[in-house]
């Protein structure tokens, strides 16, 4: 079991970690909806600010692994909790949509990524450095993996809150939310009675469907606008109540990871066992094996964090936003929670030593199901969707998916047979570019999006099933390659240099969430919808080739 023999330590941070990551992905469920609905901005102009945003969130860690090098790894987590609440708190103050609204929310967004850099990089630097000790180290696979769900605990529940608070602040006004009106309401604003006819037609009518006043579309557009948007700041206020309580988790439970927060020059100077002196030839054998993974893991986030841009796009103007059938079932967090429940009941059981481990396995999965058969019988049909309630899938099959996962690695172990972790990554693009194929094939036929901007809505609304296939498909590559590349980073990097080279995966991300950017701008060129995504097959099976072909060098660099 992944779970036993583990220190404690790793669940102290690992829930520290969680409470972050659930305010994080709030936040980020929302963002370029709420950039689009505020601002007007075109999707080019919100890929850019998304992707340079992402882009600082990951590239930060890189300083914030150097400065903890320097004065320590607990102090800067510490020093990032309070800089990350001062970014939160400023973007959930409602504001105009001036010149200051918009340098306040840029001011906000550098705090958030700045705190992020001192936070994320060197609170996995601890983790890794619990598994130093020769009594754990065989664990520090699973243990990343466990780190690695307990992330994704924490993104599961955003969208739902995100969605929540946005639908509960309009239902106070009396209003129900339409992702098509935020562009069409600022198209009005700014083209008034001389907007073409097709979109001013959607206009009025989505407005008489959401309960506003179409006689009087200005006063209407305005309102909207505004509503929706302070929506959206008290779905940012979420971030600020996680992290006080990560802050809580993380002082509470200090004491059992309090060894691991010691750097290089500081366990020189207390005299502890001098970790092995590496020659100057391995450490760059090292660092160069670690910079040509890092290389190719910034096409894998490329690809993989278009869920909060392009494809959240894709959820709000080609998917159906009614849910049908078995498939609505999906649409509720509770009936997921229900779904966790009974899989790792299935996993009690196989795993369990005693007979009553097994039992009670048994018990969570008859439980599980009774349960989600009577939720089936009085959830209504139709259900209604928000497009932001697609990113809850990926991180539910992260948490599904990884103790199968770290189960079928063990087995190989146990042979002989598992893949490196190189060898791991480069499977992990391979079935990145077949979850591209997926959303490719759902795509053909579709308008393209420069139409449906034209046209004001899409002629043809296809099934939710095509994301939430793709979502599990990039989910199979992400779980070989993200946790897998974490642990890789924390065994291969030279002792003296450990923050730093995890900062350097963090730069790669950066790098890779940047160039989600580039996607959103041949979103909005006049591109076929299926040839976009086909740019996204392209290149994840040409970083496989490319990592297959230098395998050996890297396999030896770490043997």
């Amino acid at each position: 079991c992944m779970f036993k023999g583990q220190p404690k330590g790793l669940y102290a941070l690992s829930l520290a970690n969680t409470g972050e990551r659930f305010g994080y992905y709030t936040m980020l469920a929302i963002f370029t909806l709420f950039l689009q609905a505020k601002f007007g901005y075109t999707e080019a102009v919100t890929t850019q600010i998304y992707g340079i945003f992402l882009a600082a969130v990951y590239f930060m860690p890189f300083f914030g692994g150097i400065l903890a090098d320097k004065f320590g790894f607990g102090k800067m987590v510490t020093l990032g909790i309070f800089v990350m609440f001062g970014g939160y708190a400023l973007l959930s103050i409602p504001t105009g949509t001036g010149f200051g609204a918009q340098a306040l929310m840029f001011a906000a967004l550098a705090l958030i990524a700045c705190g992020t850099g001192l936070f994320k990089g060197n609170l996995q630097v601890m983790v890794g450095n619990l598994y130093d000790d020769p009594a754990y180290s065989a664990k520090r696979d699973s243990a990343f993996s466990i780190f690695y769900m307990a992330i994704n605990i924490g993104a599961m529940f955003a969208p739902s809150m995100a969605t929540w608070i946005t639908n509960h602040f309009l239902a106070q006004d009396g209003l129900t939310y339409n992702g098509q009106i935020p562009a069409l309401a600022h198209q009005y604003l700014e083209a008034g009675a001389n907007m073409p006819a097709e979109p001013l037609a959607e206009l009025q009518r989505l407005a008489t469907a959401v309960g506003g006043n179409a006689a009087d579309l200005g006063t209407f557009a305005s309102h909207y606008i505004e509503k929706l948007s302070s929506a959206y700041n008290m779905g940012f206020a979420v971030a600020c109540i996680s992290l006080i309580i990560s802050y809580i988790i993380y002082v509470a439970f200090r004491k059992t990871f309090k060894h691991a927060d010691v750097t290089a020059k500081q366990q020189a100077a207390s005299g502890a066992a001098a970790q092995v002196e590496l020659t100057p030839a391995q450490t760059k054998s090292r660092i160069t094996a670690l910079m040509l993974v890092f290389a190719v893991v910034i096409f894998f986030w490329m690809a993989f964090h278009q869920n909060g841009s392009t494809m959240t796009f894709f959820a709000r103007d080609y998917t159906t936003p009614e849910a049908t059938g078995f498939t609505r079932m999906f649409f509720d967090i509770f009936n997921l929670l229900l779904v966790l429940v009974g899989v790792y009941g299935l996993v009690g059981m196989f795993q369990a030593e005693k007979g009553r481990g097994k039992l009670i396995g048994g018990i969570a999965v008859i439980a599980a199901v009774v349960a989600l058969y009577y939720r089936y019988t009085v959830t209504p049909d139709p259900v209604h969707i928000l497009p932001q309630v697609f990113q809850q899938f990926n991180p539910f099959y992260v948490v599904a998916l990884t103790p199968l996962s770290v189960a079928l690695f063990a087995s190989l172990a146990r042979k002989g047979k598992e893949p490196s972790a190189p060898r791991k990554i480069g499977m992990g693009m391979i079935i990145a570019a077949l979850g591209f194929l997926i959303l490719t094939i759902g795509s053909f036929g579709l308008m393209s999006p420069a139409e449906v901007k034209a046209a004001g809505a899409s002629d043809t609304f296809v099934s939710q099933n095509w994301l939430i296939s793709t979502y599990l498909v990039l989910t199979f590559a992400e779980l070989l390659l993200s946790p897998m590349g974490i642990s890789f980073v924390s065994k291969v990097a030279p002792p003296k240099y450990k923050g730093m080279m995890m900062g350097c995966w963090f730069a790669a991300t950066a790098v890779g969430n940047y160039a989600t950017s580039l996607i959103g701008y041949l979103w909005g060129s006049g591109m076929a919808l299926w040839m976009v995504w086909s740019v996204l097959i392209v290149l994840c099976l040409l970083s496989a080739l490319f990592i297959f072909s230098i395998m050996k060098k890297l396999e030896n660099a770490t043997a």
